[in-house]
């Protein structure tokens, strides 16, 4: 299984749950995960985390171009079926707004493109004012689940020596 990590996973894990003082583990097994196929993002991801000097922009920069790659031929597709369903009715046209131009439509598309579960802190929602991702994935049937799922999953161990 392929995992797409959402922004605020990157996020969330340097501000709260695995800083980079003192969980290293964390950002060691992403990498380990990334090499071995597990673990990718997407370019609008990369540019979110470059959005903000600090420790995880830098991090980001440091990754190879295929930890976050653009999209491609198959993923063009997906954006149209994406775009379709967020103008379905259903949501606010800010909402729609806000979400097509933002990096979780190209996830979401990317993630029902290549048959990939999408990581992210979000949990579905019934408010119409903002699509949120697990909203998304839901509706096209990509598979979705929490950071958390994600590293019991996948067997991962950030233990001390």
């Amino acid at each position: 299984m392929t995992y797409l990590l959402d922004a605020d996973v990157f996020i969330q894990a340097k501000n709260r749950h695995y800083g980079f003082d003192f969980c290293p583990g964390f950002w060691d097994w992403v990498d380990t995960a990334h090499a071995t196929g597990t673990v990718v993002s997407i370019d609008r991801v990369r540019v979110e985390l470059l959005g903000v000097a600090d420790e995880l922009s830098e991090w980001a920069r440091a990754r190879p171009e295929s930890f976050f790659p653009e999209p491609d031929a198959a993923v063009i597709p997906s954006l149209r079926t994406t775009s379709l369903w967020a103008n379905s009715g259903e949501y606010e046209p800010s909402a729609v707004a806000t979400f097509l131009g933002a990096a979780d439509f190209y996830l979401v598309a990317h993630a029902h493109a290549h048959q990939k579960t999408v990581v992210t802190h979000e949990v579905v929602s019934s408010s119409v004012r903002k699509i949120k991702i697990p909203d998304a994935c839901i509706a096209l049937g990509v598979r979705c689940v929490t950071p958390f799922a994600m590293l019991r999953a996948e067997g991962a161990r950030l233990v001390l020596g």
